[in-house]
């Protein structure tokens, strides 16, 4: 059922007051919007000709081959890296683990097919953040994202301006705090200091302000370098940690490697198993294991949520189609292998008597010492430091382009840099619950806007994916795009000399 927003007013404190109003907007909009993520999902898959299938080797041969790079902006490999720092993070870990604590095993499932049809939903928001991209006056770099095309496609400035207040919200200020709050329980459940004990809560009192504290400290001076340092930090450190985590998945795996067919068998079992997970029509239509797979499975990837398009708007490439297909890539790593590997690692494992009142981070965390031994606890610490911080230099990037948009002004973007600081801080020491719904309250704004604008942008997305298929149908290996090519609507909507 739905929250009564009066009843808001008569909670105890203010963090619950706020938790209590942000659930009253939140579980209605994301009831209507989980019809949406689908419905927008296979409208793309089926009209594009399942593209995201018949492109996928294409797809791996445009990330590969975008490492060389010297041309403006960024490169395609980076700008996937970037996207995939953003992707690849707290979700993958902490955010599967409330998957299946709340939807069970079937929450899986609900994941994994959201990932496919919003392989196709990437495509085409990826490919539209090229297309309209502008070139910034004073660095020459690009920029661009859902705002630009909202504004030029639709010629609704105001919508746009709504979406990247949304984002900077979403991304800048939300998302960075659940970063540091995951990393923050990591740490705490890694150094035994979970427990009800009076002395460790005490102590964690202290000590949960000076983890905020490094955070800021550590984040500073990547924010402050702009988002060619965002990126140049991005390609090192996403592929080392991804690879470090997927081989210590992988050996889990093969060590209970009899008992995966069981584990499968559950995962698609469980998915049809109905619960309804709200109230009202839409809400009583979905399970509570579709809803908590499709809302962690898109905070993860963050298909169609019109995010990762703010990075792909920042690489130099020949076609806009080149970059839509890195970036479709990077929601089959991020859901159907990263999550994937944290799913099975939990599931696979015996899980101690306390298993059912822990969540996040902390039943990874259980599974993974299950599996390991005592050294899994830290393991884990480490590589979720690694992957959250990396999130919060990505969310940055995001949210940077669309204080541009907003106002091009050097002040306003320092004072925004020590807001999303401020943020990294305040995550650290909040409780959980809080800090999780409003990232999905925002998120879900941001998803809205994004996906009822691809759909009403979706002719030129059509267009260039045909164009695109008919230039490597012909032969070209490379594929150009150009503009001249294309009908006088869509050349007066592009407000940029790039094409």
């Amino acid at each position: 059922m739905y929250n009564n927003p009066l009843s808001c007013f008569n909670q105890p404190d203010f963090v619950n007051g706020l938790d209590c109003a942000v659930q009253a907007v939140s579980t209605p909009l994301w009831d209507i919007l989980i019809w949406l993520l689908i419905g927008i999902g296979l409208f793309f898959t089926i009209f594009s000709g399942l593209a995201q299938f018949r492109l996928f080797g294409r797809s791996i041969k445009s990330m590969l081959g975008s490492r060389k790079h010297d041309g403006e902006g960024i490169s395609g490999f980076q700008a996937f890296v970037t996207g995939l720092a953003s992707r690849v993070g707290v979700g993958n870990v902490a955010g599967v683990a409330i998957a299946i604590s709340i939807g069970g095993a079937g929450a899986v499932f609900w994941m994994w097919l959201i990932a496919l049809i919003g392989m196709c939903s990437a495509l085409a928001e990826s490919s539209l953040a090229q297309l309209f991209k502008v070139r910034d006056k004073a660095t020459g770099q690009f920029r661009g994202g859902p705002a630009y095309y909202i504004e030029q496609g639709l010629g609704q400035k105001w919508l746009g301006l709504l979406f990247a207040l949304s984002l900077i919200v979403c991304f800048g200020f939300v998302y960075q705090a659940i970063q540091s709050n995951t990393i923050t329980l990591a740490i705490a459940s890694a150094s035994g200091c979970m427990t009800d004990t009076p002395e460790c809560q005490s102590d964690w009192q202290i000590y949960k302000h000076v983890v905020g504290a490094i955070l800021v400290v550590l984040t500073a001076p990547i924010i402050f370098g702009g988002i060619k340092r965002v990126a140049r930090i991005a390609e090192i450190i996403v592929p080392a940690m991804a690879l470090v985590y997927l081989l210590v998945a992988v050996v889990i795996i093969a060590m209970n490697i009899t008992a995966l067919p069981t584990v499968i068998a559950l995962i698609f079992q469980k998915a049809f198993v109905f619960e309804a997970a709200g109230g009202g029509l839409f809400g009583s239509m979905v399970s509570i294991a579709m809803m908590q797979g499709i809302k962690r499975g898109l905070y993860s990837n963050e298909a169609g949520q019109g995010s990762a398009p703010n990075a792909a708007a920042a690489a130099s490439v020949k076609h806009p189609v080149e970059q839509g297909n890195i970036q479709m890539l990077g929601v089959f790593v991020d859901t159907l292998i990263v999550c994937s590997c944290t799913a099975f690692i939990i599931l696979l494992a015996q899980l101690p008597e306390n298993a059912a009142s822990l969540t996040g981070i902390q039943l990874t965390q259980a599974a993974l010492e299950s599996h390991v031994g005592s050294w899994g606890q830290y393991f884990l610490a480490v590589i979720l430091f690694v992957f959250a911080f990396s999130t919060i230099i990505g969310n940055y990037a995001y949210a940077e382009s669309n204080m541009q948009f907003l106002k091009d002004n050097s002040a306003l973007l320092t004072v925004f840099r020590m807001l999303v600081l401020g943020f990294v801080y305040f995550g650290a020491v909040v409780k959980v619950d809080v800090v999780w719904n409003m990232g999905d309250l925002t998120m879900g704004v941001m998803a809205f806007i994004n996906l009822i604008t691809i759909l009403l942008l979706s002719r030129y997305v059509f267009a260039l994916v045909k164009d695109y298929q008919n230039q490597l149908k012909a032969g070209i290996s490379e594929p150009v795009f150009k503009l001249a090519n294309f009908d006088s609507k869509l050349k007066d909507k592009v407000k940029s000399d790039i094409w």
